[in-house]
């Protein structure tokens, strides 16, 4: 793997960029996938002991951060709150020329961006994934359709119309761990006129740095934005949080991580009247019916194994229709069983180290243990794929389910599997198999989204028109791919908190407020009662 020039990055406070005598540093993957290495016994007494310089030079980190203070996270929303009300006032065709501005820019930097995000970790066909999706954001297309949603006017007999929508004010930014750079879906909310204040993860601190210092940042200062407008902290997550609740500058809080933490991160929020919006886990289902086209419908269901699972809207399990059961579970044990960890930077390489390799056990001996059965995987392996008790990577799993009952048993099913662990449930066969499997999809808590195959016009429509579950629904298609004018991400349940829907974020950090102008001269009475 090609190492990058290290970088440093301040913080970036009220237009200035501050630093301080603190620094998280981001490593590469190969501190990891290395453990053992005399590089990397280096690189942990460094980071005990050593001096910036001599981290510099190490092959294993990428970048080091500015670290703020409490003190300095408070000029932050001083600085967010002082701006807000000029932020506001920018029109909508300067807002929407800022983030305009971004798609060429992020183009620009794209290369780079790929490369960074590989050293941390992130396998190629994922970063490339991601960087599609933050891509389709900014493109034109989907600014012309952020203006049309903001703002719209109609022209009545003896009205002028206006349908807007009014900022939040200041909102406050803390995105995913695991893919930092999906945070920079929440920079959005300055197309609604919104100031913003984003927390880097000091534990994942590089792509997403890179990102918004090479790129946001430069555009939005040459574009001539308010100072404060945007307000870069790497900072510990208790701290902040608990500084961003606490603070009557701050309106709305968009955090991205787990449901246990994000839903009691609302409560807390509406306590304090703030608004919470949430990103949080996923437990998506895809639905394969018995016309599908299972070449195309399995190698969406591979996408479970994509970053070993260990993402929020990958597929966690399939219903199955029972006559092609039998033949889809054979295509995705051989699939699956050709996928091995590999190099980030190669190509083909979708695995990636596990994190949570108890909570895989745990949950696999619980769903076998209830009666499913493994189809395939299963084991602990090394770098080379071979079983290894201590390695960080554990084969694409399979099991399959008998029945929905059996199916709403099973942790495996209805929780978000946060691993390489597919459940494939196969549903008894009847004449009222489709309505069954609506159900059993509707009936999730978590609601990110879902995805179906199949051929029939019926099944297409009676599944878009009657799951309700979930921001985002996919027919036909890869079930983590981006498509234009689909929300990043977005959805309902203990994905989305009480108020979670498709997650367009400048809708989600604004209100509507209907403006009625008067363009005849009709007596208040006459209005009152409707006479012309």
């Amino acid at each position: 793997m090609t190492q990058t020039a290290v970088r440093h990055f301040p913080l970036y406070i009220g237009g200035e960029r501050i630093d301080t005598d603190e620094r998280a540093y981001g490593m590469s993957v190969r501190s990891v996938l290395e453990p053992r290495g005399s590089e990397a016994a280096t690189l942990f007494r460094l980071l005990r002991e050593g001096s910036e310089e001599e981290l510099h030079a190490h092959p294993h980190i990428l970048c080091s951060a500015a670290l703020s203070t409490p003190e300095l996270g408070q000029a932050a929303l001083r600085a967010a709150a002082d701006a807000a009300p000029r932020v506001r006032a920018m029109p909508l065709a300067d807002r929407l020329g800022c983030i305009g501005d971004l798609y060429s820019a992020f183009q620009a930097h794209r290369e780079e961006l790929a490369r960074i995000l590989r050293m941390e970790g992130c396998p190629w066909l994922l970063a490339e994934a991601q960087l599609n999706v933050v891509l389709e954001l900014v493109r034109p297309e989907s600014l012309d359709l952020a203006r049309s949603l903001l703002r719209q006017e109609f022209t009545t007999p003896h009205h002028e119309i206006v349908l807007q929508r009014q900022p939040d004010g200041v909102v406050c930014v803390d995105p995913p761990a695991n893919a930092p750079l999906f945070g920079l879906i929440a920079s959005l909310v300055l197309l609604a006129g919104n100031s913003v204040v984003i927390r880097v993860p000091r534990s994942c601190a590089s792509s997403l740095s890179y990102a918004l210092h090479n790129i946001i940042i430069p555009v939005l200062e040459a574009r001539g934005a308010p100072a404060g407008m945007f307000n870069v902290l790497c900072a510990d997550f208790e701290v902040t949080m608990q500084q961003w609740l606490d603070s009557p500058l701050v309106n709305s809080i968009y955090y991205f991580g787990s449901s246990e933490t994000g839903l009691a991160l609302e409560r807390k929020c509406v306590e304090r009247g703030k608004r919470a919006i949430l990103e949080l886990s996923g437990n998506d289902g895809v639905l394969v019916w018995r016309d599908a086209d299972l070449d195309r419908a399995t190698a969406a269901l591979l996408e479970a194994f994509y970053a070993s699972g260990q993402t929020c809207f990958s597929p966690k399990y399939a219903i199955v229709h029972p006559d092609i059961a039998d033949d889809l579970l054979l295509r995705l044990q051989e699939a699956a069983g050709a996928l091995r960890p590999g190099d980030p930077e190669d190509s083909d390489t979708v695995l990636s180290p596990v994190l949570r390799a108890t909570a895989f056990k745990r949950s696999l001996d619980g769903a076998l243990h209830a009666g499913a059965t493994k189809i395939c995987g299963g084991a602990q392996i090394n770098l080379r794929g071979e079983p290894d008790p201590h390695g960080l990577f554990i084969e694409p799993t399979v099991v399959r389910v008998n029945g929905f009952e059996l199916a709403e048993t099973i942790a495996a099913v209805r929780e978000e599997t946060f691993f390489p662990l597919l459940s494939v449930v196969v549903p008894d066969d009847g004449p009222d198999l489709l309505d069954r499997c609506v159900d059993f999809l509707n009936g999730n808590k978590f609601g990110l989204r879902n995805s179906l195959w199949a051929q029939s016009p019926e099944v297409v429509e009676r599944f878009t028109t009657a799951v309700t579950n979930g921001g985002v629904l996919k027919v036909n298609d890869s079930h983590m791919g981006h498509a234009p004018y689909l929300p990043g991400l977005g959805g309902t349940g203990h994905s989305g908190g009480t108020h979670g829907e498709a997650a367009y974020p400048f809708l989600r950090a604004s209100r509507l407020q209907a403006v009625a102008i008067a363009t005849t001269r009709t007596h208040p009475r006459e209005a009152l009662i409707g006479r012309t």
